[in-house]
């Protein structure tokens, strides 16, 4: 199983982190919940009514850490590429990770452009599973549609990164399907 990085723990960040931890991959998600969904109140979130971004960061990190994912409250200060893998540095030390996806945070398209990740007019370039140009990093959400960012478009990029993921791993296309009583 892998280890993953997420840098951001908005819609995007916290959705990737679900999908992998329930897939039984390490997925550790680097934020201090200062994501601009507690300026937002969601009422056009499919599955979801009528919520308030605080109430649904609540919820959000709370199934992802069910789920098996680790949040740490630590700010990421650097990024490198080692091989294939990457070694994520923090104010308390270093860890390595296989994957990496930036999913907000002040410092993530800082993150991407110190790996040479391509960029378009602010925009963090994407393919259609979220990878960036760099080999296992992938980018999600605000970073790669900084003008027309939405919730559940930042959760579907999250789950598109994490899909890809579990998908190279396997060696096969993944399907994440939940069936009830199974």
């Amino acid at each position: 199983m892998a280890d993953t990085a997420i840098i951001g723990d908005g819609p995007a960040g916290l959705s990737a982190a679900l999908l992998l931890a329930k897939n039984g991959h390490t997925a550790v998600v680097f934020g201090g919940d200062e994501t601009l969904m507690h300026h937002a109140h969601l009422y056009n979130y499919l599955g979801v009514p009528d919520v308030g971004g605080s109430e649904f960061q609540r919820i959000a990190r709370g199934q992802a850490t069910d789920a098996g994912a680790r949040i740490e409250e630590r700010e990421v200060t650097g990024i490198r590429k080692d091989g294939a893998a990457f070694t994520v540095s923090t104010t308390e030390g270093e860890q390595r990770f296989d994957h990496v996806i930036l999913a907000g945070g002040r410092s993530a398209a800082t993150l991407a452009t110190e790996l040479d990740a391509a960029a378009d007019d602010g925009a963090i370039r994407v393919d259609g599973d979220a990878a960036t140009t760099v080999p296992g990093l992938y980018a999600a959400g605000h970073l790669v549609r900084p003008e027309r960012s939405q919730a559940i478009i930042s959760a579907g990029d999250g789950a598109k990164a994490a899909l890809d993921i579990l998908s190279k791993e396997a060696g096969r296309d993944v399907h994440d399907w939940d069936t009830p009583g199974g």
